[in-house]
């Protein structure tokens, strides 16, 4: 099915199955519950983790496959978006021309970075992206400030030239009239579940590049990508030239990641410099490290992972602990207080860093490694206790004739 192994395209089912009943998922606790905090069933979140998905997918083509670490992803990511946002200013606020202008810039954007940068590898490489990121950023804050905006960002108003908006045309992002901002919500007892039109918008693009993404995995293509990072050495004493297939790897995973860029802006027509810094291209280094790279579904749940953390944890401030903690003892509330609190609010990336710090010292292959060594536990069949067999014959000892 679609060029898939049995095995592949039940896995492909299966992400499916997680990516559309996400709403529900992620919304385990009752409303009316002190638990609720931990409830991650709502639109914006959603969205991130749908949408930083495919960014962390596109990188891992790079990173997991090829073995090339780089450090300027972000430029890509504010490509997309600055591409999005300049469509609705010239067009109107459908978001599909400003998408497909948003994987077409970040792929020529990549190809110009990646022919200069591949011409090192390692370190000099990851230095390589990183430098042009940020000099992407700076021209994208102070520069190019006619086409960016600047520090103040990139947005939409009424003067704008909007060519394709007419009389009653939605003010907001929108797919042929369905705006992204909609949402059903449906109470399920104490439960409350919301289906929100963006979240399933980037969910199906999600599952679509998730689908390429398996394709190049198990495609000849992907199987040269796992030789260069192997051994690449090797691949050109065979006369093989390389570079054309990493390059080709860096305009993918640039492409995906202008993508994403051009998601975030669809459902928030906004575009800053921000979105170019250093800390966003780290941002999906730890996302695909974390939740394991070279695997498929690890950057994924590295992507959900972090945005979980940076979204929940942080809401959790001190008026939150003393309604978790109020029915004991002051002495001990306010122990425990002191305790939790250096690790969620505010720092909550104290508490993603320790995390990130086990996972890499216990886990090296990230999450998906642990998830595999638990399977192995369920998988793994006691053998049943069976007599000891008499061999046959005898064995041979010195002087008997079978022996010579």
């Amino acid at each position: 099915m679609l060029g898939l192994s049995a095995k592949d395209t039940g896995f492909l089912l299966f992400v499916t199955f997680l990516t559309l009943a996400t709403p529900i998922l992620l919304q385990p606790f009752p409303e009316t519950s002190s638990l609720a905090q931990f409830n991650a069933g709502y639109p914006d979140l959603m969205q991130r983790f749908a949408i930083y998905g495919i960014f962390a997918i596109g990188f891992n083509i790079l990173f997991g496959l090829t073995g090339y670490l780089s450090f300027g992803h972000a430029a890509f990511l504010g490509v997309g978006s600055y591409s999005v946002v300049w469509m609705y200013k010239l067009l109107s606020f459908n978001v599909l021309p400003g998408l497909i202008l948003a994987i077409v810039l970040s792929g020529v954007f990549a190809l110009l970075i990646g022919y200069v940068s591949l011409r090192r590898s390692g370190i000099y490489f990851s230095i390589l992206t990183l430098a042009f990121a940020q000099m992407s950023y700076n021209l994208a804050y102070s520069v190019f400030t006619p086409l960016t905006n600047g520090e103040t960002g990139l947005q939409v108003y009424t003067s704008d030239p909007q060519i394709l908006m007419g009389e009653g045309s939605t003010q907001v992002p929108n797919l042929f009239g369905l705006v992204m901002q909609d949402s059903i919500k449906l109470p399920v007892g104490d439960w409350l579940f919301t289906f929100n039109v963006g979240y399933y918008f980037t969910a199906v693009i999600a599952i679509f590049v998730f689908y390429i993404s398996l394709r190049i995995f198990r495609s000849p293509f992907g199987l040269i990508l796992r030789a260069i990072k192997t051994n690449r050495t090797r691949l050109s004493y065979a006369g093989i030239n390389t570079r054309p297939y990493m390059l080709a790897a860096f305009v993918i995973s640039g492409m995906y990641a202008g993508l994403a860029g051009g998601l975030l802006a669809a459902m928030d027509p906004l575009a800053g410099a921000e979105r170019m810094q250093w800390t966003a291209s780290g941002e999906v280094v730890l996302m695909t490290i974390l939740g394991g790279a070279g695997t498929l579904m690890g950057p994924v749940l590295g992507a959900g992972f972090i945005k979980y953390f940076e979204n929940i944890f942080s809401k959790i401030n001190e008026s939150v602990l003393h309604d978790w903690f109020g029915a004991l003892p002051e002495p001990v509330r306010d122990f425990l207080i002191a305790i939790v609190s250096p690790f969620v609010g505010d720092g909550w990336q104290l508490t993603l860093g320790l995390l990130f710090v086990l996972v890499v010292v216990f886990l090296p292959g990230g999450i998906m490694e642990g998830a595999r060594r638990i399977g192995s536990i369920f998988r793994r069949k006691p053998a049943a206790a069976e007599p000891a067999k008499l061999p046959e014959t005898p064995p041979a000892v010195a002087g008997d004739p079978a022996g010579e």
